[in-house]
């Protein structure tokens, strides 16, 4: 061992030590750094508004991602790149920006050729079945890794921003009902959720900003239920419209969704923890009822194979 160290070079040492110290001063600042955001987010919540703000009203041509994607336009196939369901996905996920269906099927496409050399180079050349296996789990992977990916980001988005609805609606309940109009109990409610719920306070501000863009409050809270794809949030929205229209309570409406919205959210989890029992049985069957019966029926099994040897003899 000691011989092993005394052939490294010393300076290769060096930076290896200068590596890991500056990783760790990274995310030491870093740590730091979100603890004092956090610090002054809790003693003054008007900052998480202008950053949230900030965010909507960002020029997305003087982004680098932005950049990115007109230099990819310029150079990819257009039928690559007008993929309408990939676009809803990618809206659903957070990533509503010009330049997001761009820069996502260029990442497809990297992957589809980057993830099969890599299977190709780290197989192993003396065993052509695995070899063969490494490429075809190279090629799956590289073709539907990123949309996989996808997939489970706008789900998990879906999930929050799911969780998030019902507490939303009290909030606008409380605002409504104390004499606050619709659109400033809408941006009040997204000033207070930035913290907790980030994805619905945007989407709320979302429709404020278009609203005072000129655009009809039920455009609007239609394109809110169509970026999030939540059912939830599209039946608020067309109960929202047609209370609207027809001139009646919009307090009793929310909360009457509220309401709704809570006994769905307990009917799902009730729904979840009775199909965990079912959900157990495959990994009891595969993995634990094995070992009992090695562990039960083995020293019988080994005693009987003796027996039957002795009386061969």
């Amino acid at each position: 061992m000691n011989q092993l160290l005394a052939e490294i070079p010393a300076s290769l040492i060096l930076l290896i030590v200068t590596l890991v110290v500056a990783v760790c001063t990274v995310v030491y600042v870093a740590i730091a750094e979100r603890q004092r955001r956090d610090t002054l987010q809790r003693v003054t919540p008007d900052m998480e508004a202008a950053r949230l703000a900030e965010r909507l009203l960002l020029n997305d041509d003087a982004s680098a991602s932005s950049r990115l994607a007109s230099w990819l336009r310029e150079r990819m196939p257009e039928g690559l790149i007008t993929d309408e369901a990939n676009g809803s996905k990618l809206v659903h996920a957070g990533f509503d920006g010009s330049a997001a269906p761009v820069i996502f099927s260029a990442i497809r496409i990297v992957s589809a050729l980057l993830i099969p050399v890599l299977a190709f180079v780290a197989a192993p050349r003396d065993n052509p079945t695995w070899l063969a296996v490494s490429l075809v789990m190279g090629v799956v992977a590289g073709i539907a890794g990123p949309q996989a990916v996808l997939d489970r980001l706008a789900t998990n988005r879906q999930d929050r921003i799911r969780l998030g609805v019902p507490d939303a609606l009290d909030l606008l309940v409380v605002c409504v009902e104390a004499g606050v109009s619709l659109d400033a109990a809408i941006i009040r409610v997204a000033r207070d959720l930035s913290n907790v719920r980030p994805e619905l306070a945007i989407e709320f501000a979302q429709v404020v900003r278009r609203v005072n863009a000129g655009m009809p409050r039920d455009r609007a809270l239609q394109g809110l239920a169509a970026r999030t794809g939540v059912d939830e949030l599209r039946t608020l929205v067309s109960s929202m419209i047609q209370t609207e229209r027809l001139g009646t309570s919009i307090a009793r409406v929310l909360r009457v969704n509220a309401e709704s919205l809570r006994t769905r959210r307990r009917q799902r989890a009730e729904k979840r923890a009775a199909e965990a029992a079912l959900k157990m049985i495959f990994p009891l069957a595969l993995f634990l009822l094995p070992a009992l019966l090695a562990v039960i029926v083995g020293p019988a099994a080994i005693t009987v194979v003796q027996q039957l040897g002795e009386l061969a003899k």
